[in-house]
């Protein structure tokens, strides 16, 4: 298995970001496998949907509302309603496998690879990039 970590900065504020680009050249030219793409964080997931009409927004405000930024949370530390970003890989999950058909993702015509992060306390992630060849 071949695998390789991606540091990304998502800033101050919620996020949807879309991983497409750096997972489709990860797996560029290997042939056929399973390309497996692993959040190593407590407070941010990995979901695919699709990006750029406004579907990226809409996760987010579904997001808010089962998970709102308040006092309600037992796990209590950094900005106010923290403790919801440890509930978000529950709901969306750290990872996400993809097939890789001829060194091409075999997504869905507008389904994107994102890493959603709710933790406005730490802007730094990092993701792992798996590739199982087959």
């Amino acid at each position: 298995m071949d695998s390789q970590t991606h540091s990304y900065r998502t800033g101050g504020a919620e996020c949807v970001l879309d991983l497409t680009d750096d997972v489709r050249a990860f797996v560029s030219g290997r042939g056929d496998g399973l390309v497996h793409v692993f959040v190593p964080h407590a407070t941010a997931g990995v979901a695919i949907l699709e990006t750029g009409a406004g579907s990226d927004d809409d996760l987010l405000a579904a997001l808010a509302d089962l998970l709102p930024a308040d006092d309600r949370w037992r796990h209590r530390h950094g900005s106010p309603g923290h403790g919801r970003s440890h509930v978000l890989p529950a709901l969306v999950p750290p990872y996400a496998s993809v097939p890789v058909l001829d060194g091409r993702l075999a997504l869905g015509t507008w389904q994107s690879i994102c890493l959603v992060d709710l933790n406005v306390d730490n802007p730094d992630r990092e993701v792992r990039l798996s590739f199982l060849p087959g």
